[in-house]
């Protein structure tokens, strides 16, 4: 028996589906067993991906490492060990720039198995009830917050995920060298937010985007979140207590806001005794098939764009 280690994140969309695909996978190869452990969302967001990879095998990694893990060379350049066809298949069918993400120098270290972004989200019970209206535009949203309606994550890294947003919709200087926007956008950005958040219980700076789904659909109270991370599960019948509806995103200064792009990568580590067999299970965990079924079908949220577009996925 050849056992493999992985580590992922602790919530049904980064959990249970990764568990479902090594049970499966198990099946198929009675001499293959994978274990999957979870970390929190925070764990997740800022653990150290260089002692991680001296532990597991596979690791579910977001694309903000992908430069670090290249420097350091942590985990299996994927382009030297897939086949061409695979990749370009993999590429192809990228939800947005989720497959370059997690490309560096030339090194695709991780292959996306979850697709996600900043989106709005909402009661469909309120928005029938006629308690608000959906909001869409940046000053209808303060309205709306304003009116006791509103919550979002406001724990740090989400605000810097704001920020950046608002900065890029806005214009001005952007990334030039070591600056991030021009002084008068970023002070605007931050005025902004603050006003929003003046607007909202102060509970929001300790909420994450699990938090924040967790609350709207197990509480009475709030109605609206502006900006989260997408998670499905709470669109999906069963899952909470009361049913979540996404949206779009409001405007700002009459645009569309620039969203960050976010998600889960599958990778393996370059210490792996067992390379072949972690990179079979990686491509039955990516492939079109197992997006669209297995893995969506216990809790995931796909990263291969087939399963978006699937009709049965869809609704």
């Amino acid at each position: 028996m050849v056992t493999l280690r992985g580590i992922t994140w602790g919530h049904s969309r980064g959990y249970t589906s990764v568990v479902a695909t090594a049970q499966r996978f198990g099946e198929l190869h009675p001499e293959v067993n994978i274990q999957w452990e979870k970390r929190s969302l925070q764990a997740f967001a800022d653990g150290s991906l260089d002692t991680l990879a001296q532990q597991y095998d596979l690791l579910v990694i977001d694309h903000p490492w992908a430069g670090f893990v290249v420097e350091k060379s942590l985990l299996l350049p994927l382009q030297l060990y897939l086949p061409a066809g695979y990749l370009a298949d993999q590429k192809a069918n990228s939800v947005g720039g989720s497959y370059e993400s997690y490309e560096f120098n030339g090194c695709q270290s991780a292959l996306t198995i979850d697709a996600t972004t900043p989106i709005a989200v909402y009661r469909p019970d309120h928005l029938a009830a006629g308690r608000f209206s959906l909001p869409t535009t940046w000053d209808h949203l303060l309205a709306l917050a304003q009116a006791g309606h509103v919550i979002y994550a406001g724990i740090p890294i989400n605000l810097l995920m704001d920020f950046l947003m608002l900065c890029a919709t806005r214009g001005g200087t952007w990334f030039d060298g070591e600056t991030i926007t021009d002084r008068e956008t970023g002070i605007e950005a931050l005025e902004t937010l603050r006003e929003l958040a003046s607007y909202c219980p102060e509970a929001i700076f300790d909420a994450d985007p699990i938090q924040i789904h967790e609350t709207l659909s197990q509480e009475d109270r709030w109605s609206y979140c502006p900006l989260a991370y997408g998670y499905s599960n709470y669109s999906r019948r069963g899952y909470a207590r009361y049913l979540l509806k996404a949206t779009d995103v409001v405007s700002y200064h009459g645009n569309a806001l620039r969203i960050v792009l976010g998600g889960t990568g599958l990778a393996i580590s370059v210490h792996s005794q067992h390379r072949d067999i972690a990179l079979d299970y990686l491509r039955y965990t990516a492939s079109t098939t197992i997006q669209k079924t297995l893995f969506f079908d216990t809790g995931g949220q796909p990263g291969h764009r087939a399963a978006w577009i699937d009709a049965v996925v869809a609704h």
